[in-house]
């Protein structure tokens, strides 16, 4: 908190981030604040970081820091803006500099400016591009074999389910899925979630426009990572499938893990 610190001090506080992923919240936003992104991993090989603004972001601006210079990363107009994910190249080991310069104010009313963070792998990144990150996992075609059985030991959430309705959204080129939960196997977060009135379990799973998805009858085995809280959808074979790919491999001793 802004209000923490001495009145007249003009120190610039230093923040040590030591999470491949995370948030910051900064309440009363006062003076400066500089956050160091240095993820506890010896062998960490990143090559992007992306930041997404809170929608309620306010009283403060976030550059990034590089070879000395400050870059406007995010302004406190831009923290409102839905779904606005920001990536950066991490350059160097030494990790990533932000900084957050709080915005002049004229009174004492509460403001926060938070924002989640993820440093991202050579293997999850095509770039330092959020809608490439995006991509480079929803790859908009059919797995492979090998990719299905690496998919089910390595996804953030492994889910058995139907798809009760897609809708698309052009402005921002993205699609959701809407899917009706039979089993979860595996989830990272609480996206995929029982209804109280029903017992329905349902859950969003996000992808790329140009991906094209069609609502389609019938199981499917949906897997993927999540980003910021969202789960964006990997490979999707039919369930039917996939147990026929599972069981073949199993039979081989080929299965990278147990399904």
């Amino acid at each position: 908190s802004g209000l923490s610190r001495e009145p007249r001090s003009r120190a610039v506080e230093q923040v040590h981030l030591r999470c491949t992923e995370g948030s910051l919240e900064w309440m009363y936003p006062a003076r400066a604040l500089r956050v160091l992104l240095e993820p506890n991993l010896a062998s960490a090989q990143h090559t992007a970081v992306c930041i997404k603004p809170a929608s309620d972001f306010q009283g403060a601006s976030i550059y990034v820091e590089r070879a000395g210079q400050l870059h406007l990363v995010v302004s406190e107009a831009e923290g409102a803006r839905p779904r606005h994910v920001s990536c950066f190249g991490a350059r160097g080991p030494q990790g990533v500099a932000l900084f957050l310069q709080a915005s002049p104010q004229r009174d004492i009313s509460r403001r926060t400016a938070s924002f989640q963070y993820e440093l991202l792998s050579n293997q999850s990144a095509a770039g330092p591009d959020f809608k490439k990150m995006a991509l480079a996992e929803a790859m908009c075609r059919p797995c492979d074999n090998m990719e299905l059985l690496m998919a089910i030991c390595s996804s953030d959430f492994v889910v058995k389910g139907s798809i009760r309705n897609v809708s698309h959204d052009s402005e921002n080129h993205l699609s959701q899925v809407d899917v009706s939960v039979q089993k979860v196997y595996r989830q990272k977060n609480r996206i995929f979630q029982q209804e109280e009135g029903s017992g329905e379990w349902r859950g969003p799973i996000q992808t790329l426009l140009q991906c094209k998805v069609k609502k389609g009858g019938g199981d499917f085995l949906f897997t993927g990572n999540e980003h910021f809280g969202e789960a964006w959808l990997g490979c999707a074979p039919r369930f039917k499938d996939f147990m026929l790919v599972y069981q073949a491999a199993r039979e081989r001793g080929a299965n990278p893990c147990e399904f």
